[in-house]
């Protein structure tokens, strides 16, 4: 059995960890890629959202690679995610390509729903050593986001650009490499202490971002067209709504961790929205508001075309930014996204929000008023 997986952001180095811990061997399917969207788009149903046509690019490339198992997450509630394995298993039967699916479905009731799926793929492996691997995966997770938060906060400070990318390039390899938790501190430690060496700006003032939005784009930069670099790179530091480990401690450990989730947002949510719509849709508004709240400059929501819960989320967010006062942009991606057109659109956001800052430093202006963009690129 050779197990692949879609990927999203830096998902892969944690299943690579949890699988290679159980002793299944992992096929790691090309970082997505033009040719990955090629693939997928050529094989999806038009107007499925494009998660689900670089998921498909992923699993065509796997299997060149000798993949004959998928391990991909379920989903509830009216989110077209619920459904994807279905499609996709569907699809690449109908291509002729031969390839077992097994679905992690969030748990219902027991945290043991997600180790029995699990153990689809592992074989006859103890539940010990089943809980080990599923932990030290997550360290792993958790170690790619503590780089991360230090990587936005250095990104639009360092005086040559690229230096902290050049770092945060290295120090995925060395997490990615870590065989087990001591070497990884040591991983995390090493990518800290060069990163703290980045020469930076500590007297610039810089514009700060919250990007909200669906999960899937939100951590994937080939999608999101490398939104997060992109703004480091025009003086901003940003902020996600939600973490990777925070989506895996969410969707799949049921909220049992005690960090930071969407718990809170879910709870600032209302009026606005007062029940689940799907996907991150809730979780997009409460996140709008917790930005406004903590003072940020502006949010950017970012989702795939024709995503069902951001649909909704993207109605109500010009109220919230009219009632609490933060300029707000959505930016929405498809397969025919391009580098230049995202580029033009933030470069003018950021500049709008940069007036903004300036002129609210001004004693006498008081006026307190939210702009909203949308566009779809």
């Amino acid at each position: 059995m050779k197990v692949t997986f879609p990927h999203m952001g830096n998902m892969y180095i944690c299943l690579k960890a949890l699988l290679t811990s159980l002793g299944v061997e992992v096929v790691v399917p090309p970082m997505p890629s033009q040719k990955t969207l090629t693939l997928g788009t050529q094989h999806s149903p038009e107007f499925a959202c494009l998660p689900l046509k670089i998921n498909m690019g992923n699993f065509i490339e796997a299997y060149e690679q000798g993949a004959d198992t998928i391990l991909m997450a379920g989903g509830i509630g009216p989110c077209r995610f619920g459904y994807y394995a279905q499609v996709e298993r569907e699809i690449l039967e109908d291509m002729g390509l031969k390839m077992n699916m097994v679905v992690l479905e969030p748990p219902q009731k027991h945290l043991s729903e997600l180790l029995i799926n699990i153990r689809k793929v592992t074989g006859n492996r103890s539940w010990v050593d089943i809980v080990r691997a599923i932990r030290f995966a997550w360290y792993k997770a958790r170690a790619v986001d503590e780089v991360e938060e230090i990587l936005h906060r250095i990104r639009p400070r360092e005086f040559e650009p690229g230096s902290a990318d050049a770092v945060y390039k290295k120090a995925l390899k060395w997490i990615d490499d870590a065989p087990d938790r001591k070497e990884l501190k040591k991983a995390v430690e090493a990518a800290r202490l060069e990163l703290d060496a980045i020469p930076i700006d500590r007297e610039r003032e810089v514009v700060r971002i919250g990007i909200v939005g669906e999960i899937y784009v939100m951590l994937e930069p080939f999608v999101n067209l490398e939104v997060e670099r992109q703004l480091g790179r025009l003086g901003v530091e940003v902020e996600r709504s939600i973490y990777l480990s925070e989506w895996i401690n969410d969707h799949l450990f049921m909220g049992l961790l005690n960090i930071k989730g969407s718990k809170e947002a879910r709870k600032l949510a209302p009026p606005y929205v007062n029940h689940f719509v799907g996907g991150h849709g809730q979780e997009t508004i409460g996140s709008t508001v917790l930005f406004a709240n903590r003072k940020y400059d502006g949010v950017i929501q970012v989702q795939p075309f024709t995503c069902m819960p951001e649909i909704v989320a993207e109605s109500i967010i010009p109220t919230v930014s009219r009632d609490l006062g933060i300029p707000t942009f959505c930016l929405i991606v498809d397969e025919h996204s391009g580098d230049a057109g995202v580029l033009t659109r933030l470069e003018a956001f950021v500049d709008l929000l940069e007036r903004k800052k300036e002129k609210s430093a001004v004693p006498e202006s008081t006026e307190k008023k939210g702009e909203q963009v949308c566009l779809d690129i």
